[in-house]
């Protein structure tokens, strides 16, 4: 990947510029038998889209803090890196009363309404599917991204020195994103553009995240994300591993 890039969106860029056919988030959902996959250039449209969603229509600056309460998800993998293309930081798990903009998944709309601010609610249903009824409150994400565009320009530069995420209760500016997630990816087995890691850890903490996004986005890798894994038998997942080439796993949660 590029040396110079110093914030997520830049590895995005990077990713794009270089092998925009090759996979790079590939989800698996053992609750509803789902199976999503995005190349480079398809993951970096459903961005650019939110992105436009995020700067656009609900208002967010530079330095806004925005409560993402999403599971380790394809749509979540979006949303960090829409985040980081507009320069609002990421607060994973974070506390809807006190943020700028709050994106809920279904099971924490509840908590999501004590955000002040916009409230964007995501169905995660297989295809990204909308609600059947939009939640009281919320813009339905899949009703209101479709119809955005499908380039993205900040309307200020983004800088990498700023806060970008926080998790965990720990924040990050971009460029320690990037620099951390680079640093991880011998020690997850990523080794560079071939490499694919598959992953059930959740994306709570710095090790999910890094894991199931940020190191094998900063090294041309590509990531098999599994929510609710403990459903799949050891031969099932022996199989998974197999058929989706997977060079490496995060060993703490497949154990």
């Amino acid at each position: 990947m590029n040396a110079t890039d110093r914030t997520p969106a830049d590895l995005l860029r990077s990713a794009l510029a270089a092998d925009p056919a090759r996979p790079l988030v590939t989800f698996y959902d053992d609750a509803t038998g789902e199976r999503v996959e995005l190349s480079v250039a398809t993951f970096a449209n459903w961005v650019a889209k939110t992105a436009n969603l995020l700067q656009g229509d609900l208002s967010a600056e530079p330095g806004d803090r925005v409560a993402l309460l999403l599971p380790a998800h394809w749509q979540t993998a979006v949303w960090l890196l829409a985040c980081s293309s507009v320069g609002v930081v990421a607060d994973v798990g974070g506390d809807p009363a006190s943020a700028d903009l709050v994106v809920s998944g279904p099971d924490t709309l509840d908590a999501a309404r004590a955000c002040s601010g916009e409230r964007v609610a995501l169905a995660l249903r297989p295809l990204g599917g909308r609600f059947p009824r939009t939640p009281d409150g919320f813009a339905d994400y899949a009703v209101e991204v479709p119809g955005q565009g499908d380039r993205f320009a900040p309307y200020a530069p983004v800088d990498p020195e700023e806060p970008a995420l926080i998790v965990a209760g720990a924040e990050h500016t971009g460029a320690d994103v990037v620099e951390r997630a680079r640093a991880d990816a011998p020690g997850l087995g990523l080794t560079g553009p071939g490499s694919r890691i598959l992953t059930a850890l959740p994306y709570d903490t710095w090790e999910g995240l890094s894991a199931g996004l940020y190191a094998p986005l900063a090294t041309g890798g590509s990531v098999v994300v599994c929510r609710h894994l403990d459903r799949l038998g050891e031969d099932a997942l022996a199989k998974r591993i197999e058929s989706e080439r997977v060079t490496a796993t995060a060993r703490r949660s497949l154990s």
